[in-house]
């Protein structure tokens, strides 16, 4: 207890004097990948992380990605940049999923599909498709929020990936592809006629593209309006090997001429395509876009742009066929100065009164779940009773996680377990269709440190203990250590110093859609009406 109220003197102290006056200078910059090259170049990716279909909308001098988020909540994470290199984590735009009593569950890869961010009449607006209930659209001033509640702008199974433009008479249109899981169809691309407002279709679907011959899956539709020519970028091939098209017509509904703008070529960047024409103060255009990476999810590319014979070319054209190659570095934009360097939050010292951007949960969370106890320091997860029929992690909603940073990095925390009936359980995860985890149990009255593993865990897998200790001793260290191809390697420690590995290496996999993901649960069996809990004090990103 001595050392608690020290930690909170501590704390009230920095958050008095120290934190506000840190906030005006320093932004999060991460000790394990940096996209700015702090010379006037970038590298690719410029983030790390799963931020998977990007779009991105300028705003005077500011930019702002969003990205799909599918079943995890809070949902449409939106980043902020001055330079399009150099992004910061200002907020989520969706904090519950609807319906409720649908996303109150685990839906792996359901939910936020392929957004669209635009500014149109001093409004923010981002457009999504959820493929099981049909396309949504939110409103606000602030980008940081607060936003609108989801209002279903059309109704349908495997509408997706939806891209509005609000025409030079005043018309609205929204474009769309369909998710052939849902639909029956795919590779194909409609427009509609909205209201003006682009809360409602107003008109019957007209086709405008059909990929199947040439084109196949084409999705990601964004719509843009150039020179008296309608755009729409739509990349086609698949996701882990496709390339970017773009359509362009002197009329909306065409009939529109297609060009290969952007494809692998002899790059090790695979499937460079979905993502955001952006186009900065001074005239530049740039592409921002996404590469599956498997466990480490669809990472963040920027790619130069210029135009030929109007038509996009993305990346270098090497051998002048207009088709471009992904760059791996390059000339930062010219935006008109400098801006400082930053990068998405992953580290976090829980010393705040609210949870920090980058956790996100599994389903819409409950206020069960957890929550940080003023400025103690720690943040607080409560053992829920495991959902019924459920066996391992897959269906778990309280799974606290966040996305890997980089392709090398070790996690470490340090947390305390507070059980107070036997099968409670709090662990640290890696997640995915396989996932491992190191964990203190409650057994017999007595704890233990053990390793869990678990393989396809999406077709039903079962669980595997790897090792078993017994531990004294309520505060623990846990780590996780991730080498190229996402090799992890799970230790404990009782005094932060010495470290015990607990059973082989486990290869991360992705999960449904989604790059693999690293965080907590906390979980017993059966009711009770007084859980147990886990603090967890630190969890820290190093290399």
């Amino acid at each position: 207890m001595k050392n608690l109220n020290k930690k909170k003197i501590l704390i009230t102290i920095c958050n008095f004097y120290i934190v506000p006056m840190i906030a005006l200078c320093q932004l999060p910059v991460s000790n394990v990948w940096v996209g700015d090259n702090s010379d006037g170049t970038f590298k690719n990716p410029i983030i790390h992380a799963d931020y998977s279909d990007p779009d991105v909308v300028r705003v005077g001098d500011d930019f702002y990605m969003t990205s799909s988020s599918f079943n995890c909540i809070p949902g449409l994470p939106i980043l902020h940049s001055k330079d399009l290199v150099n992004w910061e984590l200002i907020g989520h735009a969706l904090k519950r999923q609807i319906p409720e009593d649908v996303f109150n569950t685990t839906q792996h890869g359901n939910g936020v599909w392929a957004p669209c961010i635009r500014f149109h009449k001093n409004q923010f607006h981002i457009y999504w498709g959820d493929p099981d209930f049909g396309i949504y659209v939110i409103k606000a001033t602030d980008p940081a929020g607060p936003w609108s509640d989801p209002k279903l702008v059309k109704a349908g199974k495997g509408l997706i990936d939806p891209s509005p433009l609000w025409d030079d008479d005043g018309k609205a249109y929204l474009v769309h592809a369909f998710a052939g899981s849902r639909a029956g169809i795919k590779s194909i691309l409609v427009v509609n006629e909205m209201n003006q407002e682009g809360t409602a279709i107003t008109g019957d679907e007209v086709m405008i593209f059909d990929g199947h011959d040439e084109h196949p899956t084409v999705e990601g539709s964004k719509f843009y309006k150039k020179d008296g020519y309608y755009y729409i970028f739509a990349p086609a091939g698949g996701v882990t090997h496709g390339w970017q098209l773009v359509l362009r017509s002197e009329n909306i509904y065409g009939p529109y001429e297609e060009k290969v703008v952007m494809a692998q070529g002899n790059t090790d960047i695979n499937g460079p395509h979905q993502g955001a024409w952006i186009a900065t103060q001074s005239g530049e255009d740039w592409f921002i876009h996404f590469q599956d990476r498997e466990a480490y999810g669809r990472i963040v590319h920027l790619n130069p742009m210029v135009w030929n014979n109007g038509w996009p070319v993305i990346g270098t054209d090497k051998n002048g066929d207009g088709t471009g190659e992904p760059v791996r570095t390059f000339k930062k934009p010219d935006v008109g100065k400098t801006h400082p360097v930053v990068t998405p939050p992953e580290s976090d010292e829980f010393n705040g009164s609210t949870l920090g951007l980058q956790w996100q949960w599994h389903a819409n969370p409950h206020i069960s779940f957890g929550f940080p106890p003023g400025n103690l320091g720690f943040y607080r997860l409560n053992c829920i009773v495991r959902p019924e029929n459920t066996e391992g992690l897959w269906n778990v909603p309280n799974l606290l996680l966040q996305k890997f940073p980089a392709e090398e990095f070790t996690a470490t925390t340090k947390l305390t377990f507070n059980a107070r009936n036997n099968d409670e359980e709090a662990g640290f995860v890696v997640m995915g269709e396989d996932y491992q985890f190191i964990s203190l149990v409650r057994k017999n009255n007595k704890l233990f440190v053990r390793t869990v593993q678990c393989k396809n865990a999406r077709t039903g897998g079962n669980e595997i203990e790897l090792f078993s200790e017994e531990f004294e001793g309520n505060d623990i260290y846990l780590r996780v250590e991730v080498e190229k191809g996402a090799v992890c390697s799970f230790s404990f420690s009782n005094d932060g110093k010495k470290f015990t590995n607990t059973g082989p290496s486990f290869e991360a996999k992705p999960g449904r859609w989604i790059g693999a993901k690293i965080g907590y649960f906390a979980l017993r069996e059966g009711i009770t009406n007084d859980a147990g809990t886990v603090d967890i004090d630190w969890f820290r990103i190093e290399k």
